[in-house]
């Protein structure tokens, strides 16, 4: 076996016996090598014991191998050309960032893009051990409309200016550092002075879904409150941002609070979703479009003063179809409509960079 995967090891620039500590004190990963498919053979290091590598939803669980008898795993993965996609290894019950990888998401994700993906310029490299900075000025929201309490925060980027509301705000917060990479995308002039509120989910499922409490909640209790705190903020320009049940959310808001919401940018929207297909054994599996499409057709809503950024992550093959008719749809209702890929799965490491630019491109 060494002599099979020791050159093995080499192709991707490693150097030394795997296992011995010679190896260890030089080893990095994931490393990466064109594959004859136009996509990346990458290789993936583990030192320990036996473990699997867990993809977030591009693809199934990956043994990891041992070489011969060291504490040496590995595995040689084919991925896709463009592609940015969040990881973890996985002993056991325990979860563990790549501790070979520098760029990570909270304290046990890692984040690996292949030689191709766009670059992320905004984004800073954040590995597993360190804390991510959050917004001094805090909201403690007690909603009468949606029920609990929840801890709004809220920052001004650049001084501040229309507010743009982060849907699922706790994961922009502690594991993807959207308020360092807005103060970069100000301060370099890609987008203007805006003023982030970071709103988190209790119940994503209850409050994303099609239906107006959230909305009615933002409007007559948490925006009045923004007002009423002590960074500058222009909630008459609002922008929404939100991915996955969080991208449907806005896009209901866009249909049902035209007055209150004209503006979003959404990655990855869940627009498959009907009332029944979250019940179901295949929930992507029912009309194409789903509940939204539907509306627009029904409807023929006059959407001419919506402007609605849509990405979705291009290895998103069973997302595509709903993401594309709902696009398509809205645009003939006469919104104002910008459409693009990521080179990602249903990740929100690679939809980043899209959330910053269209955030931007919304507010142009």
């Amino acid at each position: 076996m060494r002599a099979e995967v020791a050159p093995a090891f080499a192709e991707f620039g490693l150097s030394g016996e795997p296992g011995t500590d010679a190896f260890w004190a030089t080893a990095r990963g994931p490393a990466s090598i064109p594959a004859d498919d136009g996509g990346w053979d990458t290789l993936f290091l583990w030192r320990g014991s036996a473990a699997s590598i867990d993809f977030e939803s591009w693809s199934k669980p990956v043994p990891l191998r041992r070489f011969g008898d060291t504490d040496c795993w590995y595995a040689r993965v084919r991925m896709p050309a463009r592609l940015r996609v969040t990881y973890q290894f996985r002993a056991g019950d325990d979860a563990y960032a790549d501790p070979f990888n520098p760029v990570g998401a909270g304290g046990d994700r890692s984040i690996a893009a292949t030689p191709d993906a766009p670059d992320q310029p905004h984004w800073p490299a954040v590995g597993s051990d360190d804390v991510l900075p959050v917004p001094r000025t805090r909201i403690r929201w007690a909603s009468e409309r949606l029920g609990g309490r929840r801890t709004v925060r809220v920052h001004a980027a650049g001084g501040g200016g229309p507010v743009v509301l982060l849907l699922d705000g706790d994961d922009w917060l502690y594991l993807h550092p959207a308020m360092t990479a807005f103060d970069a995308a100000v301060a370099d002039g890609t987008m203007p002075p805006v003023t982030l509120v970071f709103l988190p989910a209790k119940d994503r499922e209850a409050e994303f879904m099609c239906r107006p409490e959230l909305w009615e909640a933002v409007r007559h209790e948490l925006l009045p409150l923004v007002a009423e705190s002590d960074v500058p903020a222009d909630p008459d320009r609002l922008v929404v941002a939100g991915q996955s049940l969080g991208g449907l959310s806005a896009m209901y808001a866009a249909l049902e609070f035209p007055d209150l919401v004209s503006r979003i940018a959404v990655q990855s929207s869940s627009f498959w979703w009907t009332p029944e297909a979250m019940g179901g054994a295949d929930p992507l599996g029912g009309p194409v479009g789903g509940a939204v499409a539907a509306r627009l057709r029904d409807r023929n809503p006059d959407l001419s003063g919506l402007r609605v950024a849509f990405d979705v992550g291009e290895h998103e093959a069973r997302m595509l179809p709903h993401c594309a008719l709902v696009e398509t749809l809205t645009e003939q209702a006469g919104a104002t409509v910008r459409v693009s890929r990521s080179a990602s799965d249903h990740d929100r490491a690679g939809w980043r960079e899209a959330l910053l630019r269209d955030v931007a491109w919304a507010l142009a």
